[in-house]
């Protein structure tokens, strides 16, 4: 079986960097995300830059039967992961309980159950190849997040399942890595309800898409559990981890409102 790696959620934004950085470094890769064109041009884009075009699989990882699929898919052409990295997610903007509630489990069932399942399901070739996980988590991951809670809860989750498997797997030679970016211009504040920020936040705490994604490919090159992305989010978290956490709750409230994050 040929080693690959798979990128969940490659259609845009930072997932389309990590398909850039991983290519540009020799990986061969599987692009997974809904939208089959967006993929197709990502993948001729790649190829046209001399390296091996990527196999792309339209699959809306939400739907429960997502990861079987793409497993059919990989043996069917004669591929396993070597490497795994979940990007996919989305957020949603706005009071849990007056949001709707089916986005709100489609937003657990991407944002966890389908990363879930996709960093267990190929543990074994992941051992065989010495590879790993590298999952997006957020600074959100460190705080609770009124305005956005079932996004903040999920990525809270993310970065838990990522240092518990940091432990478990390394005797294995599996790396686990959890990526925590602060604001990225991407969709995905249109696709969360989000307006744009203030320019002057923003610039502080904002990296692009392929900083991003470059800052996570060294990060689990070298085997890190956690990487901050950005000196201004580390300052951030440094300063959010000294408040007391009834203060911190008004604040993120406070920005959540003024739309900053």
């Amino acid at each position: 079986m040929k080693p690959i790696t798979l990128i969940t959620g490659a259609s845009a934004g930072i997932g389309a960097e990590f398909a850039r950085v991983f290519a540009e470094r020799g990986h061969d890769l599987v692009l997974v995300a809904r939208r089959e064109v967006l993929l197709a041009a990502l993948a001729d884009e790649i190829a046209a830059r001399g390296r091996p075009r990527p196999m792309v699989l339209s699959v809306d990882l939400s739907q429960r039967d997502a990861v079987s699929q793409i497993t059919a898919a990989l043996a069917a052409n004669g591929l396993e992961p070597a490497i795994i990295v979940n990007n996919a997610g989305f957020g949603l903007a706005g009071y849990a309980a007056a949001l709707d509630r089916d986005e709100q489990m489609a937003l657990i069932d991407l944002n966890v159950r389908a990363l879930t399942e996709l960093s267990l399901a190929f543990v074994e070739s992941l051992a065989r190849h010495r590879g790993g996980i590298l999952n997006v988590a957020s600074i959100a991951s460190f705080v609770p997040g009124p305005g956005m809670a079932v996004y903040y809860a999920s990525k809270a989750y993310v970065l838990s399942l990522s240092e518990a498997l940091h432990g478990e797997l390394s005797s294995r030679g599996v790396r686990v890595t959890a990526l925590c970016p602060g604001p990225v211009p991407t969709e995905f504040q249109a696709r969360a309800g989000l307006r744009p920020g203030q320019i002057g936040v923003r610039a502080f705490l904002s990296l692009p898409p392929r900083r991003v994604a470059e800052i996570g490919y060294r990060a689990f090159m070298r085997g890190k559990r956690v990487v901050i992305a950005g000196t201004g989010n580390k300052a951030a978290l440094f300063l959010m981890r000294a408040v007391p956490k009834s203060l911190l709750l008004l604040i993120i409230e406070r920005i959540r409102r003024r739309r900053v994050l």
